[in-house]
């Protein structure tokens, strides 16, 4: 891969080069893409989804709208700080074609900011939700009529893949879906793979999936024209990640690593006590001792913390991405930058009980229990109005259903998958609080 090709500023639907040298500065193509993703009803369904604590009453909980702006500007300051260095190394990327470090923030800050987008309410147990009933549930009578790769999008819905849908399906009115640049939708690809196979490699970039077989075209058009595509040794075609995708990436990892904490002794979840253990192991180098106990509150001196963390683990990827720029470009480098940190084994202590005290809560817990049934019985309700129309037999009570259905989703497909397929989108596309009053109405309860 190279990165002029890497930095491409093409839509869908262009047939002409869009040249960065071209561009208007007051009003830069990458940052168009950020003012898309801001604007568009999908992003906005955020601040009504969980991140990891459910509908929680209190200030200092992060719901996945907080939680990406966050990402957001970790990613942007990660994106301009390589971008210098990349520039540095290749000089004709600035010099004959104009790009400069603001652009590399531009677009791993617009990746990032969409990286949840595609997320189903109840957060990554919404995900596992909709798979369940594809592989246990009343979804299984389906998979004799799919093809194998059909059929595992479905079981393993990826909220990653449904996010790439959300940013490029077309319908009308909306051709391209967002219709960002291909640099963007490039970079946001962590897994640019589809879902089978499963896990052929260790590489990080093959962990989960990318793309439902529905996208696969406008995933190619994109992975072409940035020169992601590649061939194996068995002559078989295979993509590499774009290597901003790891900007995102460790942007991602930093914040849930350390804010998913802060949240968790913000609550009460997690002692102030196990604050200072762990943390102060990223930032005993740059902490101030006296301003440290200046902070009379809990929240203060965490908040602190919580800065000087974020800003410790930033340096550290910048530092690990420019050692291995080659092997990244090459599609060498198969894990996540923080896995090659020097702050490893804190990070994973962290995790560690980030997950005991935090994950595993009852709260948690419960959310993913209740979100569990409320998918279930959305989709349950929602496929068979679905089917019994396409079949031409809907009962009274489906052609009510079918009224509530949104008119900008086709449900009406010829291909069984697409029909399954665009429900689920539909239900992912719910908030907690929709998906919990649909629920609710399903049950006959109005108020």
């Amino acid at each position: 891969m190279n990165w002029e090709q890497l930095l491409s500023l093409k839509r869908y639907g262009d047939v002409a080069k869009r040249l960065r040298k071209a561009q208007d500065e007051t009003r830069l193509g990458f940052e168009v893409d950020y003012d898309r993703i801001i604007f568009s009803a999908e992003f906005r369904s955020l601040q009504d989804k969980t991140q990891v604590i459910p509908m929680s009453q209190t200030d200092f909980v992060h719901t996945r709208l907080t939680h990406s702006l966050e990402v957001s500007v970790v990613a942007r300051s990660l994106g301009r700080r390589v971008g210098e260095k990349i520039l540095k190394k290749y000089p004709d990327l600035k010099e004959l074609h104009g790009y400069l470090p603001n652009d590399f923030g531009a677009i791993v800050a617009t990746a990032a900011l969409a990286h949840d987008i595609g997320n189903p309410p109840f957060g990554h147990s919404g995900e596992k939700a909709i798979g369940e009933y594809f592989k246990t549930g009343k979804g299984q009578q389906y998979k004799s009529e799919l093809t194998p790769e059909e059929f595992q999008d479905l079981c393993d819905f990826e909220g990653n893949a449904n996010g790439f849908k959300i940013l490029t399906q077309s319908r009308q009115g909306r051709e391209g879906g967002l219709r960002l640049s291909y640099a963007t939708l490039g970079t946001f690809i962590k897994y640019p793979k589809a879902s089978l196979p499963k896990k052929p490699t260790s590489h990080v970039a093959d962990k989960k999936y990318g793309f439902f077989q529905s996208e696969f075209e406008a995933f190619k058009e994109v992975a072409t024209e940035l020169g992601m595509a590649t061939t194996d040794a068995s002559g078989n075609v295979k993509y590499n990640r774009h290597p901003l995708a790891y900007l995102v990436e460790a942007a991602d990892d930093i914040c849930y690593t350390i804010i998913d904490f802060e949240d968790g002794i913000n609550l009460g979840l997690i002692d102030e006590d196990f604050a200072l253990e762990y943390l102060i192991k990223l930032v005993k180098d740059v902490i101030d001792v006296n301003k440290y106990h200046q902070l009379t509150t809990t929240q203060d001196r965490i908040s602190y913390l919580r800065a000087l963390a974020i800003s410790a683990l930033i340096n550290e990827a910048i530092t690990v991405f420019e050692a291995n720029e080659q092997a990244i470009l090459n599609g060498e480098f198969n894990v996540s930058l923080l896995d090659k940190s020097k702050y490893e084994a804190q990070i994973n202590d962290i995790i560690k009980l980030s997950v005991e005290k935090i994950y595993q809560s009852a709260e948690v817990l419960d959310k993913e229990i209740s979100g569990y049934e409320v998918i279930s019985r959305l989709l349950n309700t929602f496929i068979k109005a679905v089917n019994n129309q396409f079949e031409g037999n809907p009962s009274n009570y489906d052609k009510l259903i079918l009224q509530t259905l949104p008119k900008t989703i086709n449900f009406s497909e010829e291909a069984l998958y697409l029909r399954l397929l665009n429900v689920c989108h539909y239900v992912s596309l719910l908030s907690d609080s929709q998906a919990s009053l649909i629920y609710k109405k399903l049950q006959g309860k109005l108020y």
